[in-house]
């Protein structure tokens, strides 16, 4: 068919008429009927190439018209070279036979429905690509080498999925959330522990040390798994955001948590782990080369909201803490200065301590056993549990020590012992370290027990751990030790002031006291120097012996010294009185 002919046939079709070519007469002939839009389109992409070729900007055209349509250069002169022979037969998609039908076995079949019925079964809940994982799992256990893929189980339970979907709830889109990076990357959560959110927040309530004076308001660290908005560790104290607090509460967070029967806790906190990603704003605390290191170390990919619209998931819990749990403590202040009350540091007596194990009992018995909106009748600790992909390895707190807990540097004493914030610490073999540099690593939330680190090689080697002296049943962190020792100097000044006032008052007393008696001294004193003899003007001969003396000599009676008066002062009595013992 000419060239000439083909351009005019394109032009006369009205985008409506279907143009066949019949075998048995080798010639074009136009059927009536509605063509499909993408037909329609590649009509439009075919006329623009015929009316461009020949010339110049042929393969311009041709590099748009492929991008117009989403496919390669080569498919589109296939496509080109398909219309030449069938016409407009040949711009349509060509439908398999077979398309629609189950290719894989009654077995396989079997296995991923009934694993999808049981695994939603209840309060739990298992999305698609957990049972393709557990497809994946039993062939590698039957050693089979082929098995379902991953869009063949999509596909068999799609119908199944919409089935059970009620509704569909803000932020999902049906039982699948996307998260945008900053990078353009595009996250689907499918599973618990995959990405991990945190942020920061000061609690709106005042605390106190142990001796009642207000400390402030702490920071809140929170991390949240998003899969099933569960809140997975928690980091409260005194310090400012930055990529250390950041990696404590990681550390809580990785570990399992044991608890004492002082937090008086019904359930367990169940959830520890390694995230593979964690999504968190743009603030510099997250940006840290510290936290780029130890994400490395620990095998997790950092990744940065888009915008700051897509943290709702990890500030939302702020809101539900402020409204259900701080709100009802004393000392709370309100999320502004209008709703601050003015008793609020008057009412203030919850101490750090005091307050986390609070918040634990809150977090553990109410919080993750409570059902979040977008998952229906599931409780998010169980919609966690029902997530994990299979039993997760446990990591242990020295592997995570080195990492993610606060650093210091410190001599051993002779006696084996060292000084660090103003408190002694004693510890196992310690004394055979005396005169060496150690590593202090230490949580700021308690640090009546800190672990001792040696550089052996350029690695950290753990030697022992250091007990505070004193404070072997107590809890201390380390702004408690900063305030206490704030107030020993306060108290040591104020003695010292005292004393010195004292010297002063006294030692003036005193000078006073000695000039009196000395004039009263002199006023009766009736002794004056001319009364006393003359000295002889001659000398006696050295052979006559003196003669003996013939009247009474008088002596001068001299006055004796005052003692002045000194004040002895019980160091250790005075220690006692100003509270410091």
């Amino acid at each position: 068919m000419p060239e000439a002919d083909d351009e005019e046939l394109c032009r006369g079709c009205d985008n409506r008429s279907e143009v066949v070519l019949r075998d048995e007469e080798a010639a074009w002939e136009m059927v009536p009927g509605e063509l499909p839009v993408e037909v329609q389109q590649r009509m439009q992409v075919i006329q623009r190439l015929l009316s461009a070729e020949g010339t110049k900007s042929y393969g311009l055209v041709q590099e748009r018209s492929a991008r117009e349509l989403g496919i390669s250069v080569r498919s589109l002169q296939r496509l080109v070279k398909r219309w030449r022979e069938s016409g407009l037969a040949g711009l349509r998609k060509q439908v398999r036979s077979d398309q629609g039908e189950t290719k894989i076995s009654q077995d396989w079949q079997e296995f991923i429905i009934k694993t999808y019925r049981e695994g939603n079964r209840g309060s739990r809940s298992m999305s698609a690509a957990q049972v393709w994982l557990r497809v994946k799992a039993r062939a590698a256990e039957k050693g089979l080498e082929t098995y379902p893929s991953r869009t063949t189980v999509y596909r068999m339970l799609k119908p199944y999925i919409e089935k059970r979907q009620q509704k569909r709830s803000l932020g999902w889109r049906q039982e699948r959330l996307s998260l945008s990076t900053r990078e353009g990357l595009a996250i689907g959560i499918e599973w618990s522990n995959q990405v991990w959110q945190v942020d920061h927040t000061r609690a709106d309530v005042l605390v106190v040390d142990q001796g009642g004076e207000v400390l402030g308001r702490p920071w809140l660290t929170i991390v949240v798994d998003t899969y099933s908005r569960c809140i997975m560790g928690v980091h409260i104290g005194f310090d400012a955001p930055s990529a250390a607090v950041v990696c404590l509460a990681l550390r809580h967070a990785i570990l399992p948590k044991q608890y004492s029967g002082g937090y008086e806790l019904k359930q367990s906190w169940g959830t520890y782990g390694l995230p593979q990603y964690l999504y968190t704003d743009g603030g510099k605390d997250f940006r840290s080369q510290h936290l780029e290191q130890v994400a490395t170390e620990l095998g997790i990919v950092l990744c940065l909201r888009r915008k700051p619209s897509d943290g709702g998931i990890v500030e939302r819990p702020f809101g539900t803490l402020n409204r259900e749990f701080f709100s009802s403590l004393p000392g709370y202040t309100g999320s502004s200065v209008a709703e601050r009350s003015p008793q609020a540091e008057a009412e203030a007596c919850l101490t750090l301590q005091n307050l986390e194990k609070l918040l634990v009992r809150y977090l553990v018995d109410h919080y993750n056993q409570g059902i979040d909106a977008r998952m229906g009748d599931q409780s998010r600790i169980g919609r966690w549990e029902a997530g994990r992909i299979a039993q997760l390895p446990l990591l242990g707190e020295r592997e995570l020590d080195l990492c993610l807990m606060r650093r210091d540097r410190r001599m051993v004493y002779r006696s084996g012992y060292i000084q660090f914030a103003n408190l002694t610490y004693q510890g196992e073999h310690l004394a055979a370290y005396a005169g060496e540099s150690i590593v202090v690593r230490y949580n700021p939330r308690d640090i009546t027990t800190v672990y001792i680190y040696q550089l052996q090689e350029g690695k950290e080697v753990f030697l022992t751990r250091a007990h505070a002296v004193g404070w072997e049943t107590e809890i201390l962190s380390y702004k408690e030790a900063q305030a206490l020792s704030e107030r020993r100097r306060s108290a040591g000044k104020a003695i010292d002031k005292q004393s010195l006032l004292t010297e002063v008052r006294d030692r003036d007393r005193r000078v006073k006291q000695v000039q009196r008696q000395q004039r009263r001294k002199s006023d009766a004193d009736p002794i004056s120097s001319h009364a006393l003899p003359p000295a002889p003007t001659t000398q006696p001969d050295a052979a006559t012996p003196a003669p003996p003396a013939t009247e009474v000599e008088i002596e001068t009676v001299k006055p004796k010294k005052p003692v002045p008066y000194v004040r002895v002062l019980d160091y250790e009595q005075m220690k006692r009185e100003a509270g410091l013992l």
